[in-house]
């Protein structure tokens, strides 16, 4: 049997879908309705980006304010620590200006002076070495890899790390005199006395393994040699540097600065020349931005 009540409400849902298409249809054809709602959005838009606009210049003027306090409290903060200390800064492969002029400024800043820069030649020039240092038991430098070739090699580290921060005052003096030009590629300043000495070191490429195991037993020879004097050392690198040096300068146990190239970097190297140890920096193998300021020594 027919139900009207099924016609009705079968009827109702046709008129009601036609409300709807004209409702859409009409807003769809008037221009001026999607005019209005496209200039809506764009005024929301543009008042979001100048909100974001306004706030960035706010920051960056507490970054610039913040920054300067930085700059105004840096030389209080380091005064006096180096006063009268002479430091040396050593090249591991090759000579950086930057690093150089970033060091000098920093120790200076602290009444330190730079006293002496060099750089070690990366590879060593083992042959020419055994030539220079003939008639001496390093004129096995040159032989065949072995551990006995090892243990020279750090030896022979050894005397150069005791030589550069103790003044000359070995009986191998002579030595490093001969084999100077062999083993530096450059050096400024004089041999003396050293109360501090900075690191810089380069990630050996272009190498045998041969080379790089003589440039490793001699570098770690090296460092040896400077802490059996008991001199503080720093290992240094700019931010950023790829690969970074601070686990090579960690497996030396010695301190690090990983972003000398900042206000802080500069800080952390005088406060760790001063008697601080740890690494610092912006890295996740950093233990802290800046040492522990009132436990670091600020006597030799």
């Amino acid at each position: 049997m027919f139900d009207y009540r099924y016609h009705a409400l079968s009827l109702a849902a046709v008129l009601l879908a036609l409300a709807v298409g004209l409702v859409i249809g009409i807003a769809i054809g008037d221009s001026s309705l999607v005019s209005s709602a496209k200039s809506g959005i764009v005024h929301d838009l543009s008042s979001e980006l100048n909100s974001a606009h306004n706030q960035e210049s706010e920051l960056r003027q507490k970054l610039t304010r913040g920054e300067a306090l930085t700059n105004d409290l840096y030389p209080i903060a380091v005064h006096g620590l180096l006063s009268g200390r002479a430091i040396g800064l050593v090249f591991l492969g090759s000579s950086s200006d930057r690093v150089n002029s970033l060091v000098r400024d920093a120790v200076t800043q602290a009444g330190g002076d730079l006293a002496t820069v060099v750089a070690v030649r990366q590879p060593l020039d083992l042959a020419g070495l055994a030539g220079e240092a003939a008639g001496t038991h390093y004129a096995a430098l040159a032989a065949e890899e072995s551990p006995a070739q090892k243990q020279l090699l750090e030896r022979f580290g050894m005397l150069v790390g005791r030589q550069l921060v103790s003044g000359g005052q070995l009986v191998d003096q002579e030595l490093l005199s001969r084999v100077r030009n062999r083993l530096l590629s450059a050096f400024d300043g004089q041999l003396g006395k050293l109360q501090g000495l900075v690191l810089m070191r380069s990630q050996p490429t272009e190498m045998t393994p041969q080379q790089t195991q003589a440039l490793a037993s001699f570098q770690s020879g090296l460092i040896d040699g400077v802490s059996a004097v008991g001199v503080p050392t720093v290992g240094v690198e700019l931010t950023g540097t790829e690969p970074s040096q601070v686990p090579w300068y960690q497996s030396q146990d010695i301190s690090s600065v990983d972003d000398l190239d900042t206000i802080a970097g500069q800080a952390a190297l005088v406060y760790a020349l001063a008697g601080a140890h740890g690494a610092y920096g912006t890295r996740s193998s950093a233990d802290s931005l800046l040492p522990n300021v009132g436990a670091t020594a600020t006597q030799p």
